[in-house]
């Protein structure tokens, strides 16, 4: 009966795994993502390794590293903003911009507590934002970005932050 559990709970995680990465066969790489023990195909490791860098890339300041992971057709979705959707930056040199006003208001700005999953060209990051602003107030906040790839670049990021009163 353990076998046979061990087979039905295996396959069953094979089978939810590929139906919500859009698969219609098991992955084939398996490598596991440490964030959520899923297999991971090829493309996938190399999207969950951007999210790593990208993490460490915003961590260090460093627009120049952040930027190399963009497409020059990518987009910016800004929590803040007087439309649904924020913000919004298009072309990489727009994002620039957009995504360099995180560090002109915040200039300690650490992205912690981070986790990251992928699925197909989709992944997620999620993290806690601290830091002090400009004017001396200190900022704590949960938030993820949503992020979409193409050819081992970043095509869009969309960030959503709680809202903390």
């Amino acid at each position: 009966m353990h076998k046979a559990l061990c087979f039905f709970s295996t396959a069953l995680f094979v089978a939810t795994f590929c139906t919500a990465a859009g698969a219609q066969q098991a992955p084939k790489s398996g490598s596991i993502n440490i964030d959520t023990g899923a297999i991971m195909t090829e493309e996938e490791e190399s999207n969950y390794e951007l999210l790593l860098e990208l993490t460490a890339g915003f961590n260090a300041h460093d627009l120049d590293k952040i930027m190399g992971h963009f497409a020059e057709d990518a987009s910016l979705d800004m929590p803040r903003g007087n439309k649904p959707w924020g913000t919004r930056f298009i072309g990489k040199d727009s994002v620039r911009k957009g995504l360099a006003m995180r560090f002109e208001t915040t200039p300690d700005v650490h992205y912690g507590e981070a986790r990251h999953w992928v699925s197909g060209r989709l992944g997620v990051s999620e993290w806690l934002l601290t830091g002090t602003t400009r004017e001396g107030r200190k900022v704590e906040v949960r938030g993820c970005d949503h992020y979409e790839f193409r050819g081992g670049k970043v095509i869009r990021k969309d960030s959503y932050w709680k809202i903390v009163e």
